[in-house]
C-alpha cells in the first residue's frame, strides 16, 4: 500500500459575502428563502445512516413568523437513544481504523460544500429557523463552519506530527488514539456553527458522536447533517436525534461506554450533567472527557479616554446583533460620568435606526428572539425594570408576541451595580448600564470582576495605555476572551479561539488545537532496537 507525509490544503479564513443589492449571493439566498419557505419538511432522525422516524412529531416555525409552518420533526425516546449509541459503536472500529488523510478528506469535502452548493441552503435555514439576519447567518452558517472544519483539519495534522524526542537506540512514538467508546455532542441554538463543530470536531479525530440538537435548531441541523452524509461521512458516525434531556441523560450517563461530552448551553444544565457524570463516574471504563462552554455576563468596560464613536458602535453592535442571543454579547456596560450623556445619545441614535422585523427582509437589523419561552423570561424583567426606582429604562421596553417573538432593544440604566441585570444573563437584547464616577477607574475594575461568576467575553475601550494594560491585568480572569477598542463579540476561528472559565465553561477553545486534544488519548510506544541482555549495571562491579 502506497504511503505519504500528507499535507493538507493550510487553512484560511472564508471571505463574507456581503449581500449587497443586485449581487448574486443575494438573489441565490432570496430565491432559496421563497423555496424553503413554500414548503413543509419531515425531519427524521438519522442513526446508523437510516432515516428513523418516531411519528411523534413537533412543529418547527420561524421565531418571526410563528404560524407558519416550517417542517416537523420526529422526536426520539429512550428507546432512539440507545439506539444512535449502538450505531455509533457499531461504526467506531472502522471509522477509528481509517487512515486520516481520509477523515480529513470527508471534513474538507463539506467545507467545500458548505462553501458553495449548500451556502445558500445553510443560511435561509438558519435565517428561517433561528431568524437571523443575513448578515449574522453569513458570518456563522457559512463563514465559521467552514473556518472550524478547515482549520481542525489542520490542527488535527499538527497533532499527529506532534512527536517526542528519541535517544540513541530508541525510538518513541506517539499514538493519537481516539477516546474509547462514544462522544455525547450537546448543541444550543444560536449558531449553526456550533451545532456542526461539537460533533465533528470529535469524530475528524477518530470518535463516533451522538449528536442532540436544540429543538429550536433542528431546521438547520437536518442541513448540516445532509451536508455531512453528502461529504461522505459513514453511516454510525454521526447520529443525529432529538430526545428531552433528562431522556437523554438517563440513557447517556448511564452506559459503560460513555467517553466524553461536548457540550454548549446554559451552566445550570452543565452543572448538573457534570454532577450527574460524576456521580456514576464507577460506570464508565474511563474518566470521560468533559468539555463545556457555556454562559457569559460579558462585558464592556469604558476608561475616561475612550474613543466615544468607538464606544457607541461597540455596545450598539455588541449587545444587540442577534438580538443580544450570543453567549458573548454585551449585557453590562461602565461608562464614566464624563462620557455618559455623549455615548447614550449616540447610542440611542443607533437605536432609532435599527429596524425590527422578519429576516426575510434584509433591512431588519433586529429579529426575533428564538421562542416563547425567551420572550416571557426577557419581558418579565423588562416589566420589573420598569418598576423598580433604582432603574431607568431609556430605550426600548415595547414587547409583542402577536406574530413573533420581537423584543425592542432594550436600555437599562441601573444606580445599583449589583442590580439583577447586571449579574444574570438574559440572553437576548437587553442592555444594562452603571454609570461610574470618572475619577474611580481602578475601583471600577474590580466591580466588573466581581459582579458576575461567568468570565467569557469582556472588553476595555481606552485611549491611554496605562489604563489598558491595568485593565488587562486586572481583569484577567474576567473573560477568556479579551477586547481591547472593540466589542466583546466576534471571535474568529484561527485568529481568536473562543471559551471562558469561572461559570463560563472549561475554556477549551473552539476553533484551537487544544479542543482537539480533548478527543484523543495518547499512547506512547518506545521501541529499543538492541535490548539489554544481562540485569547488572556497571555500577554494581567492585573496585
Amino acid at each position: 500500500m502506497s504511503k505519504g507525509a500528507f499535507k493538507v490544503p493550510v487553512a484560511v479564513n472564508e471571505p463574507v459575502k456581503n449581500y449587497a443589492p443586485g449581487s448574486p449571493e443575494r438573489k441565490e439566498l432570496q430565491a432559496m428563502l421563497k423555496e424553503l419557505r413554500s414548503r413543509e419538511l419531515d425531519i427524521p432522525m438519522y442513526i446508523g445512516g437510516k432515516e428513523v422516524r418516531s411519528n411523534v412529531i413537533a412543529r418547527l416555525a420561524p421565531p418571526h413568523d410563528h404560524k407558519h409552518t416550517l417542517g416537523h420533526f420526529h422526536k426520539s425516546d429512550k428507546s432512539h437513544v440507545e439506539q444512535a449509541i449502538n450505531a455509533a459503536l457499531a461504526a467506531k472500529d472502522k471509522w477509528a481504523a481509517l487512515s486520516w488523510e481520509h477523515r480529513a478528506s470527508i471534513f474538507l469535502k463539506a467545507a467545500e460544500l458548505i462553501a458553495g452548493p449548500y451556502r445558500a441552503k445553510l443560511n435561509a435555514a438558519t435565517m428561517l429557523g433561528q431568524s437571523k439576519s443575513v448578515y449574522q447567518a453569513e458570518i456563522d452558517s457559512a463563514c465559521e463552519i467552514i473556518d472550524f472544519l478547515r482549520f481542525n483539519v489542520q490542527y488535527m495534522t499538527e497533532i499527529y506530527a506532534d512527536q517526542p524526542i528519541s535517544s540513541p537506540g530508541v525510538w518513541n512514538r506517539l499514538e493519537w488514539r481516539p477516546l474509547e467508546g462514544f462522544v455525547y455532542a450537546l448543541t444550543p441554538f444560536n449558531f449553526t456553527a456550533i451545532a456542526g463543530n461539537l460533533p465533528t470536531s470529535c469524530a475528524m479525530m477518530g470518535n463516533v458522536v451522538v449528536w442532540k440538537p436544540s429543538n429550536t435548531q433542528v431546521y438547520s441541523a437536518n442541513v448540516l447533517m445532509e451536508i455531512f452524509r453528502k461529504a461522505g461521512v459513514p453511516d454510525g458516525v454521526i447520529n443525529l436525534i432529538y430526545p428531552s434531556g433528562p431522556d437523554a441523560a438517563e440513557v447517556v450517563f448511564n452506559h459503560k461506554d460513555f467517553a466524553g461530552i461536548h457540550f454548549t448551553g446554559s451552566t445550570e444544565v452543565f452543572q448538573n450533567i457534570w454532577q450527574t457524570i460524576g456521580n456514576n463516574i464507577h460506570k464508565y471504563r474511563s474518566y470521560p472527557r468533559i468539555v463545556g462552554e457555556t454562559g457569559g455576563k460579558d462585558f464592556i468596560m469604558a476608561h475616561p479616554s475612550a474613543d466615544v464613536k468607538a464606544l457607541a458602535t461597540a455596545i450598539s453592535r455588541g449587545a444587540f446583533e442577534y438580538q443580544g442571543q450570543k453567549c458573548s454579547a454585551a449585557s453590562r456596560v461602565y461608562i464614566p460620568s464624563n462620557l455618559w450623556e455623549e455615548t447614550k445619545a449616540l447610542v440611542l441614535a443607533d437605536l432609532k435606526s435599527m429596524k425590527m422585523g422578519p429576516t426575510e427582509d434584509f433591512t431588519n437589523f433586529i429579529n426575533a428572539v428564538i421562542d416563547e419561552k425567551s420572550f416571557d423570561k426577557l419581558s418579565k424583567y423588562i416589566d420589573a425594570a420598569k418598576k423598580d426606582s433604582s432603574v431607568e429604562l431609556i430605550a426600548g421596553g415595547k414587547c409583542d408576541k402577536s406574530k413573533g417573538y420581537f423584543i425592542e432593544p432594550t436600555i437599562l440604566v441601573s444606580k445599583d451595580p449589583k442590580y439583577i441585570t447586571m449579574c444574570e444573563e438574559l440572553f437576548g437584547p437587553v442592555l444594562t448600564v452603571y454609570v461610574y464616577d470618572e475619577n474611580k477607574f481602578e475601583e471600577t475594575l474590580e466591580l466588573v470582576d466581581n459582579t458576575s461568576n461567568y468570565a467569557l467575553t469582556g472588553a476595555i475601550i481606552s485611549q491611554d495605555r496605562y489604563a489598558i494594560e491595568l485593565a488587562t491585568k486586572k481583569l484577567s480572569n474576567s473573560a477568556g476572551n479579551f477586547y481591547i477598542n472593540d466589542k466583546c463579540t466576534g471571535a474568529v476561528v484561527g485568529q481568536q479561539p473562543f471559551g471562558g472559565a469561572r461559570g463560563s465553561g472549561t475554556n477549551d477553545k473552539a476553533g484551537a488545537k487544544i479542543n482537539l486534544l480533548r478527543w484523543v488519548s495518547p499512547r506512547t510506544i518506545k521501541e529499543t532496537f538492541v535490548p539489554a541482555t544481562d540485569y547488572k549495571y556497571p555500577f554494581l562491579q567492585a573496585d
